[in-house]
């Protein structure tokens, strides 16, 4: 039969394996793109897939410009090919990235002694003069006053033609790249190393090597669009590339599209839990690449060849990259989904876990007007609690506490503290028919303490900014004060380990709606009942930081195989929490 979710339980068991899970979730593994992602033509500026650069933030789901002012202050200074100079490398790609002009020339005070050209030997002499600007052709640079010399083509990759193509113009980067034999040898030729997200070749590491018969490096950059054939794939920015080269790591695209609606990866790359596959060279390199940081946890990391941090750091050391690197160590830090305390292994209790002191520091007990507790909520952050909008009125906002640091709902034990309301926001769409938009937020009463609504022990759980972060399978922990089995009252904060599951839509055909995440086990042993609607569903990431991943909503009665809760998805609202608690959740 179903039901609102304010008679949803908590029931406790062991989880399924992951195997049966992955088959039970319908993750199919029969090709390596996700249609339905690639439709959504993301990119390297879409932050639900990726990190912002440090001169970029995320806003609305895409990275967009930071004013130069808003960079840390930390760095060196820096100089613009149009003599302009910045206090650090980050404020210059800001204003490169707001006027699209101004390119990075080099670290240092500007002078007329430095300068970086580049150009494209295409072989044919009748074109020079003419304002023809060629397409193809073997890359030299002119570095300060030494004369013009060719690019090696050893270890030319498609990061670095892409990189050299946009030096010369061409915004979608190069079609396809080539070491080739000249005619007519070089003494000396110069190697670039490039992550592949930079403007101009002055960015990259640069090596200047004497050669008798090395190869050049040669380039066609994408000046034109086509219709892609059979076997390829089409890039959001109209290049075609060869399917094959989808799902390898290596940003062909140059915008990245190629490489984050990956259900699996090809080898040599490794696998995001966002679906976005990163080259293996990214692995364990101090610096987290995939969104919920598995690529630097230690399970993965244990496996990585020694030796190998000391040949990343030289290499960074030569070009922007490290200052890339540590300017995102400067920027502000996020303080939240981290257990002050570490949760030891204790007897399973029947029908579920009894949590412990600081265990779910960011659980929050609702009372209601008839002085029970009616239903859950979770601390993120400032004055703010996040709940279920079917849980709360705005008119009996008077009669409502918040109960913060509680194990009982009847012996009362030490670190408990009470809060009146200050307002309550629902979300303007909540239909409590359908229970769309299930989300509600409680502003708390400040008092006369420091900070004024901090509760004590209380910890913000994180707010995940993108619906990528954990998919089907991910296991996760649901918390709450609800009935426990065979609808039996309880008065202890209890918790349980559950999976997100996929096939929802399947399953409430006709009520499962955008905003919506559907999460338990297989056999129904685990759930959430009455008393925990707007209770949090909390999924970790690598470095265990906790994410407010579902707020408690409904569900078709109390662990029933079939018939897993029903969560409203956090992750979707991202910006309507934003826009009304002002906090700042991005890392």
């Amino acid at each position: 039969m179903y039901r609102q979710l304010s008679t949803m339980k908590l029931l406790i068991a062991f989880a399924f394996s992951l195997s049966l899970s992955l088959s039970i979730f319908g993750i199919k593994q029969d090709s390596y793109l996700i249609e339905d992602c690639v439709n959504q033509k993301y990119t390297h500026n879409s932050c639900e897939k990726v990190f912002c650069e440090p001169w970029q933030k995320c806003v609305r789901g895409a990275c967009v410009c930071k004013l130069p002012y808003q960079c840390p202050k930390n760095g060196t200074m820096v100089c613009s090919s149009d003599r302009m100079k910045f206090p650090n490398y980050c404020s210059q790609k800001s204003f490169e990235c707001r006027h699209r002009r101004s390119k990075f020339v080099h670290r240092g005070i500007c002078n007329e002694q430095e300068s970086f050209h580049i150009f494209l030997d295409s072989g044919n002499a009748s074109f020079e003069g003419s304002g023809f600007k060629p397409s193809e052709g073997m890359v030299q640079v002119k570095v300060n006053q030494f004369q013009k010399t060719f690019l090696c083509g050893h270890g030319w990759t498609i990061n670095e033609a892409n990189v050299a193509c946009r030096d010369l113009g061409f915004p979608a980067g190069a079609v396809s790249t080539e070491a080739v034999v000249p005619s007519n040898l070089s003494s000396e030729c110069i190697t670039a190393t490039c992550r592949g997200i930079e403007m101009t070749l002055a960015e990259c590491a640069l090596t200047r090597l004497n050669q008798t018969s090395l190869p050049l490096a040669k380039v066609v950059c994408h000046q034109s669009n086509r219709e892609c054939f059979p076997g390829e794939f089409l890039c959001v920015n109209r290049k075609c590339i060869p399917s094959e080269k989808t799902c390898d790591g290596i940003d062909d695209c140059g915008d990245l599209s190629d490489e984050v609606c990956c259900r699996a990866c090809r080898a040599g790359s490794f696998h995001c839990h966002s679906d976005v596959c990163i080259p293996e060279s990214y692995r364990c390199n101090n610096e987290k690449d995939c969104l919920t940081g598995e690529d630097e946890s230690r399970r993965f990391c244990d496996t990585r060849p020694k030796g190998r941090e000391i040949e990343v750091t030289k290499e960074a050391e030569q070009s922007m990259d490290e200052e890339r690197r540590k300017f995102k160590t400067f920027l502000p830090q996020l303080h939240c989904g981290i257990l002050n305390r570490t949760v030891t292994r204790r007897k399973r209790i029947l029908g579920g876990f009894t949590a412990e002191k600081d265990e779910f520091p960011w659980q929050v007990a609702i009372r209601s007007e008839t002085q029970k507790v009616s239903c859950g909520g979770v601390y993120i952050g400032g004055c703010w609690i996040l709940t279920a909008a079917h849980c709360v009125r705005s008119s009996r906002r008077h009669l409502y506490r918040i109960w913060t640091g509680m194990l009982n709902t009847v012996e009362m034990n030490t670190g408990i503290d009470t809060f009146l309301l200050d307002d309550i926001i629902v979300h303007e769409n909540y239909n409590s028919k359908t229970y769309e938009n299930d989300i509600a937020l409680l502003k708390l009463t400040p008092k006369n303490t420091n900070p004024p609504c901090t509760p004590p022990g209380s910890v913000p759980v994180c707010i995940p900014w993108s619906k990528y972060m954990f998919k089907g399978g991910s296991k996760c922990k649901v918390s709450g004060f609800g009935l426990a089995e065979g609808f039996t009252k309880q008065f202890a904060l209890k918790w349980g380990r559950i999976s997100i599951m996929e096939n929802c839509s399947d399953i409430y055909k006709g009520r499962y709606f955008e905003g919506m995440e559907c999460a338990g086990t297989y056999d129904g042993s685990v759930d959430s009942c009455k008393g925990d609607s707007g209770g949090p569903l909390v999924c970790f990431d690598a470095d265990n930081v906790g994410y407010l991943w579902g707020i408690v909503s409904w569900g078709e009665n109390c662990g029933e195989r079939g018939h897993p809760g029903v969560y409203t998805k956090v992750a979707n609202y991202f910006s309507w929490i934003s826009h009304h608690t002002k906090l700042n959740f991005l890392p």
